[in-house]
């Protein structure tokens, strides 16, 4: 590993205070950890350092020892371990971190490096002439399926052509750069294959919106659960005089003994007419989202909305056999209880700093 040392005291400034917005954002990171662990904060901390001055200096790594009450040498330990922490002045409105990691390279990462050369600086983490753009060439940065890339604060840029690029560093310097659309620069959606998918196209539901035409579709790919094989369970008799047991096996091979709940799965699925069944109610101008539940995903949530199920407060109000009902429904087998829902509803209807508050963490 290279060695990473703190830039020349001459650029250093004299103090550091968090402003307003990221001290209320330290205590909230602070306060998600168990009496005497704060200091394990001291990375979402210098994160927001970073955020608020472009880098992290000497004096934000020693506001940060104070505040968490950390020796300051423990901070700069971290501080000049992980290399997502600018250990000196970057470009106001923008860094170029540009991924030269073997997959990015093949695929025309040496032509980025030049864009940033000739756009920049000739040299990694020297300012242009205004201070406002800088660049670095980095390690894998996680979107080899779509290189070459380069990351701008929290944002990659995917399937850059040297072209694309200068314009996306123009758009920067100019202060436009929230007019970029951060991800793949090409007709593909996310890591799909480019020019759209070969296979697993029949069969599944269709996602609208594929790439920049809204009319074609993405198939779904089934399951895991639907590929594998049926297997019939297995009658074994337990030592000790027990009776006889059915052992359902597993995908590994291995076998386990089904609980009361996974037998329960096996009956038939509830009438839709059935009068535990909670009341539905037209979709209103701004359903909640109900993905907010823990527990909840975008299939389970499409399933609840089509049961007439779209704000918190519904979820919330579900007696016992209403719970039961929906449960059988989705043959969740008890989850809804376990998972709390009607807790997590109440707390979301209220707004998510009743659900902080309840829960000591923040809605996903």
């Amino acid at each position: 590993m290279s060695v990473r040392r703190l830039a020349e005291e001459n650029v250093q400034p004299a103090e550091f205070a968090f402003n307003p917005a990221m001290s209320a954002e330290a205590e909230k990171w602070i306060g998600k950890y168990p009496e005497g662990r704060q200091q394990s904060a001291v990375i979402p901390l210098l994160m927001l350092a970073q955020e608020q001055d472009g880098w992290v200096t000497r004096a934000a790594i020693e506001h940060v020892a104070a505040k968490l009450d950390m020796p300051k040498i423990r901070v700069l330990e971290v501080a000049t371990f992980y290399t997502q922490f600018m250990l000196q002045p970057v470009g106001t409105k923008a860094h170029v971190q540009v991924c030269g990691t073997t997959p990015c390279m093949l695929r025309g990462a040496e032509d980025l490096k030049r864009v940033c050369q000739n756009k920049i600086a000739h040299d990694p983490f020297a300012l242009n002439g205004d201070g406002t753009l800088s660049w670095e060439e980095v390690e894998c940065q996680g979107a080899c399926v779509n290189a070459p890339m380069v990351m701008i604060g929290k944002d990659t840029y995917e399937d850059l052509t040297p072209e694309r690029l200068e314009e996306i560093i123009d758009a920067f310097e100019a202060g436009n750069g929230d007019t970029i659309t951060p991800g793949p620069q090409i007709d593909r959606a996310f890591s799909a294959p480019a020019g759209g998918l070969t296979t697993l196209t029949d069969d599944g539901p269709a996602t609208p919106g594929y790439g920049s035409d809204a009319s074609s579709t993405i198939k779904v790919a089934a399951t895991a659960s639907s590929l594998m094989p049926k297997v019939k369970p297995v009658e074994q008799t337990v030592e000790g005089g027990n009776p006889t047991m059915k052992l359902a096996a597993t995908a590994s091979g291995r076998a386990k003994a089904p609980d009361a709940e996974e037998a329960a799965s096996d009956d038939a699925e509830p009438a839709l007419d059935d009068a535990n069944r909670p009341a539905g109610i037209d979709k209103p101008d701004q359903p909640d989202d109900l993905k907010l539940i823990s527990g909840v995903g975008p299939k389970i949530e499409g399933v609840l909305n089509s049961l007439g199920i779209y704000t918190f407060a519904q979820v919330a109000q579900w007696n016992e056999a209403e719970r039961a009902w929906v449960d059988s429904y989705l043959k969740f087998k008890g989850r809804i209880d376990r998972d709390e829902w009607v807790k997590q509803a109440d707390a979301l209807s209220k707004g998510p700093e009743e659900y902080a508050r309840v829960f000591g963490k923040e809605p996903r």
